[in-house]
C-alpha cells in the first residue's frame, strides 16, 4: 500500500492525538527506515529513544522470534525464564535488590509512586503520601504520572486531578526543603528532563536532594525511562551523580522496541511489596524479556565506551554548526538551543533531506540508536550544516 493510502486510512480511523510527520515507515535496519515508495531515511530518533540497538537489530530479532515461537505469554500466575533472567541482569547491573516488570514507562512511574506510598504507610502511617517532582518534568499520561508531571501544559482538560502531588523548581534545594513536612513520602526526579528541553540537573542539587531524603527518610524516586540503558554512556545516568536511588523506573530503550517497563526498588522498598499489592497482565512478557535480555547483554563495557565516543564527536560537530547557541543533556541525549532559528523549521528541513530528528520545547533533540557509527554521524552532521546553513534568522516563537 502507498503512503497516501496509509496516511488516509489512519486519518480515518485512528484517534487524532498524534500530530504526526507526513512520512509512513515500511521497514529498515540499523539505523535507516525506508518508505513504500523507497523513501530512505537516518533515523536519529530510534523512536523515542525506543531501539536502542536501532532497526531490527539480527540477534534481538532472533531472539524474539524464537521466544515467540515457544511461547508468547503466560500471565504472571506462573514462572517463565527470560522474566527471571532480566530480572537478574538488571538487579546485578544497578545493585537494586528487586524489579517489576510492566509495559511503559507511565506504568514503571505509577507502580515507583505506589512502592514508595506503601513504604510509608507501613512506616510513617497513612498521612504520609505527597509525591514532590520537578518543575518541568515528564512521568506520564496516565492521571496519576500526568499530575506528577511540573508542566502546566499538559494539565489542560484532565482535571480534577488526584492529590498527593506537589512542585519546586529544578535545582532549588531550599524550595525543596521548605516543601517537605509530615505529610511527605518521596522526590521523583529525572536526572535530565527530557521532554522539558534535555536539561540535566547539577551534581552538586542531585547530592543535596539524596541527602535531604536520607534525613527525613524520604523515598528518592529517579525517572530513567529516557536517560538509561546506556543513552548517557553508562547504563544508568545514575553514575554519572555518582547516586544511588531507593527507586529506578525504566522502559523505552529496555525493549529494544518491544513495550517494557520496569521498577528497580532497593530492599527498603522491596520488602513491603508483597503478593497483591501490584499487577500487570503482560507485565514480564517472556518475548518482551527475551529481547531484553540482548540489549542488556549487548551493552557492556566496550560498547558503552563506543557511545560515548560517538556522542563526544556529535556534540562536538553540532557546536561547529550555524546558529547553534548551547547543547545540553549528556550522551547520546542531546539537546540544541539555537539563536536565532527555530527547532520545528530545522525538523522539518531535515525530514526533507532524509534525516529524521526530534524536538523538546524549544530545542532540537536527538536521540539516535546506540549502534550509530562514525561514519553516520559524520552524515548527520552533513546534513545539519547544510540545513543550517540555509536558514535565515526568524522570530522567536514557543515550540510544541
Amino acid at each position: 500500500m502507498d503512503s497516501e493510502k496509509v496516511i488516509k486510512r489512519d486519518n480515518e480511523y485512528v484517534l487524532h492525538t498524534y500530530n504526526r510527520n507526513p512520512v509512513v515507515l515500511e521497514k529498515g535496519h540499523g539505523l535507516y527506515a525506508e518508505g513504500p515508495e523507497g523513501q530512505k531515511y537516518l533515523d536519529f530518533t530510534s523512536g523515542i529513544g525506543v531501539n536502542s540497538l536501532g532497526y531490527c537489530d539480527l540477534a534481538w530479532a532472533e531472539a524474539v522470534s524464537q521466544q515467540a515461537h515457544k511461547l508468547q505469554h503466560t500471565s504472571n500466575l506462573y514462572y517463565t525464564a527470560p522474566c527471571g533472567k532480566l530480572a537478574k541482569k538488571l538487579c546485578k547491573r544497578t545493585g537494586m535488590s528487586k524489579v517489576f516488570f510492566g509495559n511503559s514507562g507511565a506504568e514503571a512511574n505509577e507502580g515507583a509512586i505506589k512502592a514508595a506510598r506503601k513504604y510509608s504507610v507501613d512506616h510513617y502511617g497513612k498521612d504520609r503520601y505527597n509525591v514532590i517532582t520537578l518543575v518541568n518534568s515528564f512521568h506520564g499520561r496516565t492521571l496519576a504520572t500526568l499530575t506528577a508531571t511540573g508542566q502546566e501544559v499538559f494539565h489542560n482538560y484532565f482535571g480534577p486531578f488526584n492529590e498527593g502531588f506537589q512542585y519546586v523548581p529544578a535545582g532549588d534545594i531550599e524550595a525543596l526543603r521548605e516543601l517537605v513536612d509530615r505529610h511527605t513520602c518521596a522526590v521523583m526526579m529525572e536526572l535530565i528532563q527530557g521532554e522539558g528541553g534535555v536539561m540535566a540537573l547539577d551534581p552538586d542539587y542531585v547530592q543535596a536532594v539524596r541527602a535531604l531524603c536520607d534525613e527525613k527518610d524520604l523515598v528518592l524516586i529517579v525517572d530513567e525511562v529516557q536517560t538509561g540503558v546506556g543513552r548517557t554512556g553508562t547504563f544508568l545516568c545514575c553514575e554519572h551523580y555518582n547516586l544511588k536511588p531507593d527507586i529506578v523506573t525504566l522502559a523505552k530503550g529496555l525493549g529494544g522496541g518491544l513495550p517494557i517497563g520496569a521498577v528497580l526498588m532497593n530492599e527498603k522498598v522491596a520488602e513491603g511489596m508483597g503478593p497483591g499489592t501490584h499487577g500487570s497482565t503482560f507485565g514480564g512478557n517472556p518475548v518482551v524479556c527475551a529481547g531484553a535480555n540482548v540489549v542488556v547483554d549487548r551493552l557492556d563495557q566496550s560498547f558503552l565506551a563506543q557511545v560515548s565516543e560517538r556522542a563526544v564527536q556529535l556534540r562536538t560537530g553540532l557546536a561547529k554548526l550555524p546558529h547553534v547557541k548551547n547543547i545540553s543533556g549528556i550522551g547520546l541525549m542531546v539537546g540544541i538551543e539555537f539563536f536565532d532559528v527555530q527547532a520545528a523549521d530545522v525538523l522539518a528541513a531535515c525530514r526533507e533531506k532524509g534525516l529524521l530528528v526530534l524536538t523538546a520545547k524549544t530545542r532540537l533533540r536527538l536521540l539516535p540508536p546506540l549502534t550509530v557509527s562514525e561514519h553516520e554521524v559524520d552524515m548527520a552532521l552533513e546534513v545539519l550544516a547544510e540545513v543550517l546553513g540555509t536558514m535565515e534568522p526568524t522570530a522567536p516563537k514557543e515550540q510544541a
